[in-house]
């Protein structure tokens, strides 16, 4: 076995794994939604609709997996409900492309420029310091020089664990006191990155929905501040969710993607959740790509998405 297939078996182990209470929860509904029927008829497509929103995947999300599966019943003419686990599969994977047009893109893979950096937003609780401190210890592991900015200024228990995370992973953290503006921060770790020549800048931001309005303030302040020192500053705007919320999950990207511009997501603590749906239906509602996925505490349990791999694990016994 190539060290290459060793890792690709290890990364599907940890998606069985950390998907495991979803599937099970999906695959009992199933089961029951199709139960005594040989054909995909309007009530086994009844049931699957309700098997759907109750596994977290979202009203409209589901009702247009479900237009998807009718127009294939409809052309087919008779749909055995054997078929329907790869028609749904293969439906959801398509879905699923519409917001996830480039192929995923591993950690040692070059990056578009230098410094690339990365401006994460999230609410308080839903893993963001720990997903960067996991992203900076795969950029490290990928051989790529890090530097983290601790621009939650707000939150001394937030600087504090950036910094832990810091010396877990052997990269330097820029801070400044308690109650410092965060862009000055974010213009501090930027300016020493670049002097440094750093490959990747994370950035943590405070995690607040207190107004919106004072919330796309200080993230539009802080994207202004970082661009005197790096012009096209941030490349990317990673929004991270907490998987097993579920529904309020979408109210959060719905407030952040109000204010401000959010071009990937970070969906964690899926291996503790039976909701992992919430996946398909905020990517495809929100029309943002899901970059990472958080399947479990361990420093290695943070994955970029496959969204083939995902649908198949899901769908698969």
């Amino acid at each position: 076995m190539s060290i290459f297939s060793f890792f690709n078996k290890e990364k599907k182990e940890t998606l069985d794994q950390g998907l495991s209470k979803t599937k099970e929860n999906v695959f009992s509904k199933l089961t029951r939604a199709v139960a005594g029927k040989s054909k995909v008829d309007d009530e086994v497509l009844d049931n699957l609709e309700e098997v759907l929103v109750t596994s977290d995947v979202g009203v409209e999300t589901t009702l247009r997996i479900i237009e998807r599966i009718e127009a294939r019943v409809a052309r087919d003419k008779f749909v055995n409900t054997a078929e329907l686990n790869v028609i749904l599969k293969e439906e959801i994977a398509a879905l699923l492309a519409e917001s996830h047009k480039d192929a995923p893109v591993d950690f040692d893979a070059p990056l578009p420029t230098k410094p690339y950096v990365i401006m994460v937003v999230g609410v308080n609780g839903v893993g963001k310091t720990t997903t960067i401190g996991k992203l900076a210890h795969q950029f490290t592991k990928a051989g790529k020089k890090v530097y983290l900015g601790a621009a939650d200024t707000f939150r001394a228990a937030a600087v504090d664990q950036l910094v832990i995370w810091g010396e877990r992973v052997g990269v330097p953290v820029i801070k400044q006191k308690m109650g410092s503006d965060p862009a000055s921060v974010a213009f501090d770790t930027l300016s020493s990155a670049k002097a440094n020549d750093a490959d990747v800048v994370i950035i943590d931001t405070a995690g607040r929905l207190h107004n919106k309005v004072n919330l796309m303030n200080e993230l539009t302040k802080i994207k202004n501040v970082m661009q005197k020192v790096v012009p096209d500053a941030p490349h990317e705007v990673l929004l991270v969710l907490d998987g097993s919320t579920g529904q309020n999950a979408f109210e959060q990207a719905k407030q952040f993607t109000i204010a401000t511009d959010v071009t990937a997501l970070a969906v964690t603590k899926l291996d503790g959740t039976a909701k992992g749906g919430v996946v398909i239906g905020i990517s495809d509602q929100f029309q943002i790509p899901v970059k990472y996925i958080g399947l479990g505490e361990g420093i290695d349990h943070l994955q970029i998405f496959d969204k083939d791999k995902f649908v198949d694990t899901l769908f698969s016994l």
